[in-house]
């Protein structure tokens, strides 16, 4: 058996690999990075990770993390570079906004608001703007141009992805979820089969109560928010869109289930309860390859 610091990995902020010996055969196991601290002892040498390794790979009941494929990892680039996209581009509205608030004028609120009457600012209020400012301000609203040029694109790109993707399309006969619920899903998890229920990944995801529990006494407060923030914020929005039209309820098979809940809710809490909902659902229909079980209402529109 070879030594296990001829097979040591990082052990740090992000992951432990440990080696499985196997028939002969090393496997390597990826832990989770909130399960790495407790095995790393002291400073960082050979000896402590090879000892945090060791006995890593002795326990049994260890969860570990499946590699992602050469796919889920150019689908997540996509996503992620996305997102960089859509927060660059709210600061620069965001600065654009305080440039012209520090000049005396407002703009109501809204995306379409301050496109529409960005030029008709400029031409009424130049008397008002400096030609230094008025330069600065026309730089800050192309970059906010070739951003959107660039987010439609990269939108488009993944959409294409989800067409074609079988575990794309299937997941989006689920209510709510369209081309960025899906594709992330699946660039996240694959097929699943990390969980052994919907529950499971919506813990992962962070959709469930926090847990504290002491003497027999259980404590459930807000949502764990654990797991993948992204994935996570997709699946709120797409509640909330469900949520807006309340006339389509009755055509979903959870629409009995969503009328009770709205009742004894709060609007956000109830949107939460859905996006937990909607998790589940969209599991078990990736990890059984199934459809979903009511009629696709294409009235609701898909995050």
């Amino acid at each position: 058996m070879a030594s296990p610091a001829r097979h040591r990995e990082t052990v740090g902020k992000f992951q432990l690999k440990t080696i499985q010996f196997s028939g002969g055969r090393a496997e390597p196991r990826i832990i989770p990075a909130i399960y790495v601290k407790p095995f790393s002892k002291g400073q960082k040498n050979d000896y402590n990770d090879a000892e945090a390794i060791a006995e890593a790979a002795l326990r049994p009941n260890l969860q570990t993390v499946s590699e992602k494929s050469q796919e889920q990892l150019d689908l997540q680039a996509l996503h992620r570079v996305r997102s960089r996209l859509v927060s660059r581009r709210t600061a620069t509205i965001n600065q654009i906004r305080a440039f012209l608030i520090e000049q005396g004028i407002t703009v109501r609120k809204g995306l379409r608001a301050l496109k529409n009457s960005f030029e008709t600012i400029l031409e009424e209020r130049k008397e008002e703007i400096s030609p230094r400012m008025r330069s600065i301000l026309i730089g800050l609203y192309g970059d906010w141009m070739w951003m959107d040029d660039r987010i439609e694109k990269v939108s488009a790109e993944i959409e294409e992805i989800s067409r074609t993707e079988e575990n794309c399309v299937t997941v989006m006969t689920v209510p709510g979820i369209g081309p960025m619920i899906s594709t992330a899903m699946v660039a996240a998890i694959g097929e699943g089969e990390a969980f052994d229920r919907g529950r499971d990944f919506a813990a992962w995801v962070g959709l469930v109560p926090r847990q504290y529990s002491t003497g027999g006494r259980t404590v459930l407060g807000r949502i764990s928010k654990r797991g993948s923030r992204y994935l996570r914020m997709l699946f709120v929005q797409a509640a909330k869109i469900i949520m807006m039209r309340p006339h389509r309820w009755p055509d979903f098979s959870f629409g009995e289930w969503l009328t009770r809940a709205a009742e004894r809710m709060h609007r956000n809490k109830a949107a939460v309860a859905l996006a937990n909902k909607l998790a589940r659902m969209a599991w078990s229909i990736l990890r059984h390859k199934t459809t979903f079980d009511a009629p696709r209402d294409e009235a609701v529109i898909g995050v």
